[in-house]
């Protein structure tokens, strides 16, 4: 059999790939292996930006594999590092990560969908959460979900297993832009390769002060984002003297991340 993930880079680009035709689904091995590709991006210098899609047209990921279930998968069952999908839990990701969305994405497809930073679909792309109907809690989506979209939105959506399409996601803000099939892959790209030209210190600053600031209220949030190491090294760096200076010379900065 063909490995289930499928990976790519291009300069400092990792472009990752679900490839379990039909459905894309996830068992624990493959989970394991997506942990193993997040976690070793998260940690190469040389790395600044992830893509994560679907094999095919029509699945982004059915999430949970049921047919492992079936065979005697448990529930609680080892998915490896950052949890089922290899990026729900991981701590520290603090690198951008963009999910092309290339058709369906239920259950924990969802799940790792809505943990990228930037979603971009294509126009015939599904969103649902079934666990409903099989009498499983969608844990992850359960958690995040609320904090992605309305409240009542999230729980309706939680408790029908209803579908929604690219239409209604883009209304709420779940995704960011929707694009025609042929397109998708590419402005992936397209995005990708724009903020790997930037500077990576500032994005892994965003990243961190997002995390650790979601549940705060305002005012201590700012001591919080004063106390984050990310943020302490963009204070210090050469490249905050590098942005003033090419702002007041009206050039382009060479950022050395750093």
């Amino acid at each position: 059999m063909s490995e289930p993930i499928k990976t790519k880079i291009i300069d400092s680009i990792l472009e990752v790939t679900i490839d379990r035709p039909k459905a894309n689904a996830i068992d624990a091995k493959t989970s394991i292996i997506l942990g193993n590709i997040f976690s070793d991006f998260r940690d190469n210098p040389n790395l600044k930006v992830a893509i994560i899609t679907g094999g095919g047209e029509k699945f982004f990921s059915a999430g949970w594999d049921l047919k492992a279930v079936n065979e005697g998968e448990a529930a609680d069952a080892d998915y490896g590092l950052g949890g089922f999908g290899g990026l729900q839990e991981l701590p520290n990701m603090n690198k951008p990560i963009i999910a092309a969305i290339n058709g369906i994405a239920c259950g924990g497809g969802f799940e790792i969908m809505i943990s990228a930073d930037i979603i971009i679909a294509s126009e015939h792309a599904t969103f649902a959460l079934p666990e409903i109907n099989v009498g499983v809690v969608a844990d992850a989506a359960t958690i995040k979900l609320r904090r992605r979209i309305p409240y009542h939105v999230a729980v309706e959506f939680l408790m029908t297993g209803r579908w929604m399409d690219t239409k209604e996601a883009k209304h709420w803000g779940l995704i960011n832009e929707i694009v025609n099939k042929d397109e998708l892959l590419k402005r992936a790209w397209e995005v990708a390769e724009k903020i790997s030209k930037g500077p990576n210190l500032i994005y892994s600053s965003i990243k961190e002060v997002l995390r650790e600031t979601e549940n705060e209220k305002e005012i201590p949030s700012f001591e919080i984002l004063r106390s984050l190491e990310t943020v302490k090294k963009v204070y210090g760096s050469q490249d905050l003297k590098e942005g003033a200076s090419s702002f007041v010379k009206k050039t382009d900065p060479k950022w050395q991340d750093k």
